[in-house]
């Protein structure tokens, strides 16, 4: 079934087919979206995959995304009368999957909605009417008839705090929601093809996994208490039957690596109070830029307070949400926080953007008369987040992440050979100011590492370090300038480039403009200016080397020369 709107000329279709016995997925293919929040670009689209398990009684494991609404609810109704569905499963309530939970509500009133605790919470929030509900907790079990038993296995912060995954003992599928996916949309339905959708795996795993590694161990360590697991049943893209240990020990590679890491930052916030849970991941994405391990620790949860005091004692630097007054266990945790932390680690606040917020000036206060250093400004709420509030929540985890591996780094600038390191520093290159625009969101970034790839077609190619602001903006399919700056006549742009900016400060303040054809800024004091557009991303360990397409150009001073930058050292800028 295909449909392609007049209002997004985008294309969707819809997937089903039999896994196991009496299983059926239904896939919801998004061929053409090419971004998942405002950091996570897209090259082959997505897709939101939902599961239907027939055994005496019937469950319905997720939904769809709301644009998906007529085409699923049809494709539902063609297989089964939604009424017949004894049990709506909620991996968790991102609306990507949990979009069309009012609308089963509505066809199946009698339906028990089962998931954990803070998912029926945010459910209650979202349909404000009652419904039946089982809340389940890890080693839970639901027994559908058939031989269909269902056992439950809680996986916080994967990469909502709110997540579980469901193991049917019977057919060994593992339904995971967003662990173990990928946005990579295609016909195929299983992972037949490894080494294709290799690399959309990675990055997948890098934007939305990453910055939660240990929850990703933890939830390892309860698979691996299950049964044979045959296959895993994501959430987004193909299904992974043919791969499965391959691709579960590659999180598990990828994520003891994170984990062991030297330095850790805590994150601490109240899930579904506010914007606190989506506050919080967009700061730990920027702190896990700067591969700093974090721990990610909800307050609403029962959580002991020793286990607490351990986590806050292991940590270099401390991020939490404004809690709401009112509740007290919040506040003892909040007070177990306090009375844990030492001078050495720096802090970061940000308000929740709830009513009932505790003041946020002085929450700061109380750590900063314990001697902690202030990482960031504190981020204040007064209106729904905007995309330019996640990125400045990003940047302030990204400034966190660079301070507390501070003295890391700078030993590791000295531990190059001397030979070596000259020698490296001898590899010189122009000056350059790249500058994008994404939305309402801007960045900019000075550059040296920037050459011509391609004659057909014009390519460039261009280092940016994985803990740049503008990275996210460099994206494929992302359009961006490249500003070339004029010997002679670029140190007040390089100066005013390489200063450090607050987490969403504007970095064009003062800084005459206009405005190129797409949409990025054209410095009006540049040489010569370049549109180009991401057509690819290679991950070489620190950077990501970008290739581009550029398609449009113009030179202001013909008889100028481009500014050269000689570096004498090649282990740092």
């Amino acid at each position: 079934m295909v449909v392609i709107t007049d209002k997004t000329k985008k294309k969707l279709t819809i997937q089903t087919l039999d896994i196991a016995p009496e299983t059926t997925t239904i896939r919801s293919l998004d061929w053409d979206r090419d971004r998942f929040d405002i950091e996570f670009g897209l090259q082959n689209g997505t897709t939101y995959n939902s599961f239907l398990i027939r055994g005496e009684k019937i469950a319905l494991v997720d939904t769809s995304h709301e644009k998906f609404r007529q085409l699923y609810l049809d494709t539902l109704k063609g297989l089964i009368n939604p009424g017949d569905i004894d049990y709506l499963i909620i991996s968790h309530t991102e609306p990507d999957h949990s979009g069309l939970v009012k609308d089963m509500l509505q066809l199946a009133p009698d339906i028990t909605v089962v998931g954990s605790k803070i998912a029926i919470q945010f459910l209650e929030n979202l349909v404000h009417k009652p419904f039946e509900r089982k809340i389940v907790k890890n080693g839970d079990r639901l027994d559908l008839g058939n031989g269909h038993e269902l056992e439950f296995v809680i996986a916080p912060n994967l990469h909502w705090p709110d997540t579980i995954f469901t193991y049917d003992h019977k057919t060994q599928i593992l339904f995971t929601c967003d662990a173990f996916g990928l946005h990579y949309c295609t016909d195929d339905t299983f992972d037949e093809d490894l080494e294709a959708i290799s690399p959309d795996y990675k990055f997948y795993y890098e934007c939305l996994m990453a910055p939660n590694a240990r929850s990703v161990m933890s939830a390892l360590k309860r698979m691996d208490a299950l049964d044979k697991i045959d296959t895993i049943a994501t959430g987004h893209g193909p299904l992974l039957r043919h791969n499965v240990e391959e691709l579960t020990g590659r999180y598990r590679k990828w994520s003891q690596s994170k984990a062991k890491a030297e330095t850790t930052v805590g994150v601490f916030y109240v899930s579904e109070y506010g914007y606190s849970s989506n506050l919080a991941q967009a700061i730990a994405s920027g702190v896990a830029k700067t591969d700093v391990a974090i721990e990610t620790v909800d307050l609403r949860e029962d959580l002991d307070l020793q286990e607490l005091r351990e986590i806050v004692s292991r940590c270099a630097g401390i991020v939490i949400s404004t809690p709401p007054s009112s509740n007290e266990d919040i506040q003892t945790a909040i007070s177990t926080i306090l009375g844990s932390v030492n001078e050495k680690q720096a802090v970061g606040v940000f308000e929740s953007g709830s009513g009932d917020d505790e003041p946020i000036d002085p929450l700061l206060s109380k750590f900063r008369n314990l001697g902690l250093k202030q990482a960031f400004p504190a981020i204040k709420i007064k209106e729904t987040p905007t995309e330019n509030t996640y990125k400045q929540c990003e940047e302030a985890g990204t400034d966190l992440g660079q301070w507390v591996t501070r003295d890391k780094s700078i030993k590791q600038m000295k531990s190059l050979g001397a030979d070596l390191d000259k020698a490296l520093g001898r590899i010189s290159g122009g000056l350059y100011i790249i500058t994008a625009k994404k939305g309402d969101v801007k960045s900019a970034m000075l550059a040296s590492w920037v050459s011509q790839a391609s004659f057909k077609p014009l390519g460039i190619s261009i280092a940016v370090a994985k803990d740049r602001a503008i990275e996210s903006l460099m994206q494929v399919g992302d359009k961006f300038v490249l500003n070339v700056l004029e010997e002679g006549n670029y140190q007040d742009l390089m100066k005013h480039f390489l200063k450090r900016f607050a987490p969403g400060a504007d970095r064009f303040a003062n800084v005459r403009t206009q405005e190129a054809e797409n949409g990025s800024p054209i410095l009006a004091d540049a040489l010569a200016y370049v549109e180009c557009e991401v057509a690819s991303r290679m991950d070489t360990g620190d950077h990501w080397v970008v290739y581009s397409t550029v398609y449009a150009g113009k030179v202001s001073k013909p008889d100028s020369l481009t500014a050269a930058h000689h570096r004498k050292v090649g282990n740092h800028y």
